[in-house]
């Protein structure tokens, strides 16, 4: 199975604890995992390898040089590195044909193989998306949005290198970001939801994308889905936005799950 993260290294604790997850629920999968970045070192790999226990991961280390990215909008909070993944295809080898996208503040506790083994068809990826119908015409607007797609959070995406290898322009891209550049709220799954909106297959957040605020929304308390249910059905548990398990103030439901997979993280 083929994995992309993107990542700096200030991530790279989270990232242990989400490989180490992955692994569990994957006994008797090989995994290549593409790291793309800019900044990890030899000491972040040797550190990866010393806390991830097991022989069945490669890990692959991919640079990059931001000079592309120059006109992208940036913050502390939403840096080059989130742009990565929208190039994946420009950056990844030439015989990956699809790749599992997943952000390093996650952990996976079932198996993934039904979500690898998708058929993506003519689409360019598939993905979750967390709103509801007034927020997706919000963000249609907001976007705007040539053809209608899910918006999606893009912390877990099953994407068909081959396919964006052969179509994606990635001019259209940049005038994109030129042009809204004042709009872009979460800039990475903004321009994704916009631009490929067409070429989105959708997939269940409850199973796939899992996080605190689906959790506790009313949609997931008419449908009688707590932390039982999570546990039994749920394959990743996503903690999305600032309210992170590995900080003090952290506030939530789900925490246990990281915990489980981060004793010796320190």
């Amino acid at each position: 199975m083929n994995i992309l993260v993107t990542l700096n290294s200030g991530y790279i604790k989270p990232l242990c604890v989400m490989l180490r997850s992955l692994l569990s629920s994957h006994a008797q999968t090989t995994f290549d995992i593409y790291l793309i970045n800019k900044t990890l070192t030899a000491d972040d790999y040797k550190y990866l390898y010393e806390k991830v226990d097991g022989k069945n991961y490669t890990l692959h280390d991919i640079k990059i040089d931001d000079s592309m990215l120059n006109k992208a909008p940036v913050t502390d909070r939403y840096p080059f590195e989130m742009y990565y993944r929208i190039f994946a295809a420009k950056f990844l080898p030439k015989n990956i044909d699809k790749i599992l996208y997943l952000d390093p503040d996650l952990v996976v506790i079932k198996s993934l193989h039904e979500l690898y083994n998708i058929d993506l068809q003519d689409n360019f990826l598939a993905a979750a998306s967390h709103v509801g119908k007034s927020l997706q015409k919000i963000n249609e607007i907001r976007l705007q949005m040539e053809t209608k797609g899910p918006y999606i959070n893009s912390g877990v995406m099953l994407m068909n290198i081959k396919l964006l290898r052969e179509q994606q322009d990635y001019d259209d891209v940049f005038e994109y970001i030129q042009k809204n550049k004042n709009l872009l709220f979460l800039p990475d799954q903004d321009i994704i939801s916009a631009i490929y909106s067409d070429k989105i297959m959708s997939i269940d957040p409850y199973i796939y994308n899992m996080t605190e605020r689906l959790l506790i929304s009313p949609k997931s308390i008419a449908k009688n889905i707590d932390l039982d249910w999570v546990n039994k059905n749920s394959a990743i548990i996503h903690y999305c936005g600032r309210n992170k398990p590995w900080k003090e103030k952290y506030i939530g439901f789900m925490d246990n799950f990281y915990k489980q997979f981060s004793v010796g993280i320190n």
